[in-house]
């Protein structure tokens, strides 16, 4: 009898800012992805939304390689397979939707492997922490909400920071694509001590501007280490979010980019209206939970 398991991950930011590889937050904004397992060897593969004609439809997919990592670190046979992955976060954009396929494939494993047991996010995160190579994102995915997290000696550390009940988001995603491996090659090996000094400020502000003090918000969101030099791979998002400062929003690049995300109350986010969002598709958000294995 053919068994189905379905896995539903949310998209997520990372840095928000001055919380370079080590923040992240998840959004209501999901891919779905059914496995069903066959009583046959072979892989299947079929893709809509996201991505769709993109990438690969054999074993090289991230979802694949992702379930046969789970399975071989929790001593499980391969099975043959037939995915089906229904995907909305957009790729390359800085909304994790690598982290998603790196979760939700070793969610999937984990059904597989142990069918009786509730999901061990601590052992998904540090498979997935491994592959990714920074907990931000993944760690956001696997947990929900917003989280604090790194990693040392190969151990991952992740505090979760419970957000306000009004707290929101809106994303603003441009109609291209930034490669992280770009992103990452364009960061000095130093900065100045003022901007580290900056950076350190904000970066310790922020776990506490996301819990108790939303009104440090725009300081916490402000950053030296990395957005001022991404700017020349992605012009027109850099200039949005500037825009978006100068009216008094608390707003960053997303991840890599080249999405730029703006976060807090209400009142926090109503200069949005009054800036001049062409070429940007806007999509309000609000802090959801991780990953499911439905």
């Amino acid at each position: 009898m053919t068994r189905r398991l379905t896995v539903r991950v949310p998209a997520t930011t990372a840095n928000l800012g001055s919380g370079f590889d080590c923040v992240g937050m998840a959004f209501d904004w999901y891919d779905e992805l059914s496995l069903e397992l066959l009583d046959h060897p072979g892989l299947e593969i079929a893709v809509t939304g996201e991505g769709s004609g993109d990438v690969p439809t054999d074993g090289s997919h991230l979802v694949v390689r992702s379930i046969l990592r789970g399975l071989e670190a929790w001593g499980a046979a391969t099975p043959g397979m037939r995915l089906t992955a229904h995907n909305t976060i957009p790729h390359s954009r800085g909304l994790g939707s690598s982290a998603a396929e790196i979760v939700a494939g070793l969610t999937l494993a984990w059904g597989i492997a142990r069918p009786d047991e509730p999901v061990d996010r601590s052992a998904i995160t540090r498979l997935a922490h491994e592959a990714e190579g920074h907990p931000d994102n993944a760690g956001a995915a696997v947990w929900g909400g917003a989280i604090l997290a790194w990693a040392r000696d190969g151990k991952v550390s992740l505090v979760q920071l419970p957000l306000a009940d009004d707290f929101r988001a809106v994303a603003f995603v441009p109609d291209f694509e930034s490669k992280t491996d770009d992103a990452r090659a364009v960061l000095p090996d130093t900065v100045s001590r003022s901007d580290a000094v900056a950076q350190a400020i904000a970066a310790a502000a922020l776990p506490l501007a996301l819990t108790k003090r939303p009104d440090l918000l725009f300081d916490a969101t402000s950053d030296r280490l990395h957005q001022q030099y991404r700017a020349p791979l992605m012009p027109s998002s850099h200039d949005l979010m500037l825009r978006l400062r100068a009216a008094g929003v608390p707003a960053a690049i997303s991840g890599a980019g080249p999405t730029v995300i703006a976060v807090g109350l209400d009142e926090q986010l109503a200069g949005i209206d009054g800036v001049d969002v062409t070429g940007f598709t806007v999509r309000k958000l609000r802090p959801a939970g991780g990953v499911e294995l439905l």
